[in-house]
């Protein structure tokens, strides 16, 4: 398997603080549960991810766990193994990986940080992830997270409609009107993806958007978040590609993975498995 130690020279932003523990995905349930085998029984775990989870929901397939003992639900479900490499499932992490990788000065043009503040209330009820202070201005940065990455090599958000993105975005680009540098940056939980879309088939409002932005003065950029079973480490950067593109070549692409897309209801029935594309 791919990425599954790490190699000295790699920049660790996180550790696992005790072991994670290996077992075989069952099925997600109501969204926010992943049923795995562990061993000889079937636990229920924390999927922290609300959305499709498009082309990763893969009964039998290698997954793991973090333990948080005292919980109702004491796991969670942190990695999966997808044709030999690992995948970050866990949405709540990338904050904390941007706020350690903009502590350290790991990206050119938001180092040499005075100060990187987070969770910033700006505008009219809007919230930003980080605020960082640098050389006597403050850089706006909103953080989006991507799982989502094709055979063409490029990674795609969102893989379903996202208002609330688009709200951000939209916000973000009344800032930049002002004078108020802003950077929407998207990471990526694997380290596979040659470069980053907003991803027009599944929702043409947030590449609109995201286009007028950048047209705007919004600055876009892509990070690697490598998982391992020690950590999550610092892959670099990828470039951001916002311009308009062949939406009907990547259909085949999201019609393939609806199998293994969503999650099961109580009723038994199944959400979230079929791409509905907006009108």
């Amino acid at each position: 398997m791919r990425q599954r130690h790490l190699h000295a020279a790699v920049t660790l932003l996180h550790s696992w603080s005790r072991p994670l523990v290996e077992g075989r995905l069952v099925r997600r349930y109501e969204r926010f549960i992943a049923e795995v085998r562990v061993g000889s029984q079937v636990v229920r775990a924390h999927c922290v991810n609300p959305g499709r989870m498009e082309g990763i929901v893969i009964p039998d397939s290698r997954v793991w766990l973090s333990e948080a003992p005292g919980r109702a639900l004491p796991w969670t479900w942190e990695l999966l193994e997808l044709d030999g490499r690992l995948l970050g499932v866990n949405t709540s992490l990338p904050n904390k990986l941007v706020g350690e990788v903009l502590k350290r000065g790991l990206l050119p043009g938001l180092d040499e940080a005075t100060a990187v503040h987070p969770e910033r209330a700006y505008g009219r009820g809007h919230r930003v992830d980080f605020v960082v202070e640098r050389r006597g201005a403050s850089h706006y940065v909103e953080v989006k997270n991507c799982h989502l990455v094709y055979p063409d090599g490029v990674g795609y958000f969102p893989d379903s409609v996202s208002e609330r993105a688009t709200g951000h975005v939209e916000a973000l680009t009344r800032l930049v009107k002002k004078g108020v540098p802003a950077t929407v940056l998207f990471t990526l939980q694997r380290d596979d993806a040659q470069s980053l879309r907003p991803s027009a088939l599944h929702d043409p409002a947030f590449a609109t958007a995201m286009r007028r932005a950048v047209r705007a003065g919004l600055t876009t950029r892509a990070i690697k978040l490598v998982p391992t079973l020690e950590g999550f480490a610092f892959g670099g950067e990828v470039p951001v590609d916002v311009e308009k593109y062949d939406v009907d070549a990547t259909l085949p692409f999201a019609r393939a993975l609806e199998a293994t897309s969503g999650w099961v209801r109580k009723d038994g029935g199944v959400s979230g498995q079929t791409l509905k594309r907006p009108r």
